[in-house]
């Protein structure tokens, strides 16, 4: 690989001289770097938003990017720091450079490729999110690529061929060895990139398969820029302070063996076991979930009365858990949840919505766990049973992010509710920690509406995989610190729902919010999927009226507006197009 790129090199013109940053590893030939500039690139007038400015530690990741002797850079920040705007602004210097022809960016899930989208157009980078190997080329005015890891199983070689000479960018990189496919695929995808930044939330091991272009030490990920929330916390206006509210409980549960069981989360359990007790905890038929929602709902008021957009999430196990979560927030509580699962073709555009409107909770699985920036989240219920301290830091980085103040609420604390249950007492134990250190208090101030923010813990061991065969919860009651049943209060639902859980009940039943006259213009790509959606409205319409099939046309509207097919045409082109399907319809064939 060293000395393909040698050779490459050859070719072109020796990249300037920069100063050697210390050795981190094996030896390797320089890889050219991105062209160093005091900002990013502003974007055109068309863009959505002006890219943000730059945090000291962005600016310090930049110069070590710049001073890198590998073509392999990983960034570690936590959740809410910055990565985006960091890689975007990478991305942006080399392409002004002309140090790299295209870009290609790596995501987890289809929600985060518009995100990326989206973000890119503030600094004047044309990123396609709906890009597939059947598309075709690139239109002209796009930069490149956001696609999934999961599409690299089958789009390698026709990724391989956009990212040769290119910069890629691997959005939480840790995902990239779920699978062995994938991990394969980011290789032979990515091995003829000039540039190849990792990004992850948080520390990461290999464990079985380890990720192509990340150097390991003791089964460990060395990251060449580390930015932890303990960092972010001391540097000021980056995270919140999160705290995470204990709640004990009594389950009681039939085994798979058909044996009963009763425990709270203070006694010692098995590995199985454990897991039936914490899976009870969060049944829908118990007490213990409800509780804790009430609790939470609280919470959530009391913020709101100082930041009236402040949001709350519940982690559900699956989508039937979810659906049953938002129905107990709407029977006892009165409160239309927003709900995004991943069978929902709409949970994209319910996250957005979410993001950027003003009612209270949301509730979803997996697809809101990292990545997906809702930053008005202050309230979180983890009520899953996903129990690895990974998985946990991603969900908790979702209530991190700090926003402007309101008046009155500086502080902007976050509070995660979670189960007493030892493994995420000792998760949450190691975020305080570094919430501790950074505020610089020997004590926090440890009850707030009667719940223990920072009890005491014993560490228990990492249970496996509980067995649910026979398994099935009999009953949930939660306690508070003493001991004592919370109950969950049952309200009339008229009685507490606010205006905005009823405008986002309307907005699920059809209808839209009006946008009004300070609605932010469309960004590059919404346009191009406006238009394209009314081109293919207008085939349809051009079938109906001249007995053709959609695919004749769809044909001679692409003659007559010359390109070769919808994916691959431009802004302008797709306008272009629409006009012609327009006289069509006027003028006939």
């Amino acid at each position: 690989m060293a000395a393909r790129k040698k050779t490459s090199r050859t070719k072109k013109k020796p990249a300037p001289k920069r100063r050697s940053s210390a050795s981190r590893g094996p030896s390797r030939a320089p890889a050219r770097a991105p062209a160093r500039t005091s900002a990013a690139t502003p974007a055109p007038k068309s863009a959505r938003h002006a890219p943000p400015p730059l945090r000291p530690w962005q600016e310090k990741a930049l110069e070590r990017l710049e001073s890198a002797q590998a073509p392999d850079f990983l960034a570690v920040a936590t959740p809410g720091a910055g990565k985006t705007t960091f890689a975007l602004t990478a991305i942006r210097r080399a392409v002004d450079a002309k140090r790299a022809r295209r870009v290609v960016v790596v995501v987890p899930t289809q929600h985060l490729k518009a995100q990326w989208a989206e973000a890119a157009d503030a600094f004047g980078l044309g990123l396609e999110p709906a890009w597939s190997d059947a598309g075709g080329t690139l239109p002209d005015d796009a930069h490149g690529v956001v696609v999934t890891y999961q599409q690299l199983g089958t789009s390698w070689k026709a990724l391989r061929g956009i990212a040769r000479g290119g910069f890629v960018v691997l959005d939480e990189i840790h995902h990239a060895g779920e699978s062995k496919a994938w991990g394969e695929g980011v290789r032979r995808a990515f091995e003829l990139a000039a540039f190849r930044v990792g990004l992850s939330g948080t520390p990461f091991r290999s464990d079985a398969n380890p990720i192509p272009f990340v150097r390991y030490e003791a089964e460990e990920a060395t990251p060449d820029f580390e930015y932890g929330y303990g960092d972010a916390l001391a540097d000021g206006g980056v995270v919140r302070p999160v705290f995470f509210p204990r709640v004990n409980g009594l389950m009681e549960w039939t085994a798979p063996d058909g044996t009963h069981a009763a425990h709270t989360f203070d006694d010692a359990l098995d590995a199985a076991a454990s897991g039936q007790r914490l899976r009870t905890a969060l049944a829908l038929e118990g007490e213990w979930l409800p509780a804790v929602l009430a609790r939470a709902h609280g919470e959530l008021e009391e913020m709101r009365k100082l930041d009236p957009r402040a949001g709350g999430m519940v982690i559900a196990i699956d989508q039937d858990h979810a659906r049953g979560i938002a129905r107990l927030l709407r029977e006892r509580f009165g409160v239309i949840a927003a709900v995004a699962t991943s069978d929902d073709p709409t949970a994209s555009q319910r996250i957005a919505r979410f993001a950027s409107g003003t009612s209270t909770w949301i509730v979803a699985v997996r697809m809101v766990s990292e990545g997906v920036d809702i930053p008005r989240l202050r309230v979180g219920v983890y009520a899953t049973t996903t129990a690895t301290e990974l998985f946990f830091r991603q969900a908790v980085g979702r209530f991190v992010r700090f926003t402007p103040a309101s008046a009155g609420d500086a502080e902007q604390r976050a509070v995660v509710l979670i189960p007493d249950d030892p493994r995420l007492r000792t998760f949450a134990s190691r975020v305080q920690e570094q919430r501790r250190h950074a505020l610089h208090r020997v004590r926090e101030e440890g009850v707030r509406g009667g719940l223990d923010l920072e009890a005491p813990f014993t560490p228990g061991r990492e249970p496996g995989a509980p067995q649910l065969s026979l398994f099935a919860p009999i009953s949930a009651v939660a306690l508070d610190e003493h001991g004592n049943p919370l109950v969950a209060a049952t309200a009339p639902v008229v009685a507490v729902r606010s205006a905005n859980d009823a405008a986002l009940a309307a907005d699920d039943a059809g209808s839209e919010a009006e946008a009004g006259d300070t609605a932010p213009p469309l960004s590059r790509r919404e346009r191009k999927q406006k238009l394209r959606e009314r081109n293919a409205e207008r085939a349809r319409t051009l079938a109906r009226l001249k007995g053709l099939t959609h695919g004749e046309v769809n044909a001679e509207l692409n003659r007559r507006s010359g390109i070769r097919r919808v994916d691959e045409a431009t802004e302008a082109q797709l306008a272009k197009r629409l006009e012609a399907a327009d006289a069509w319809i006027r003028k006939g064939r």
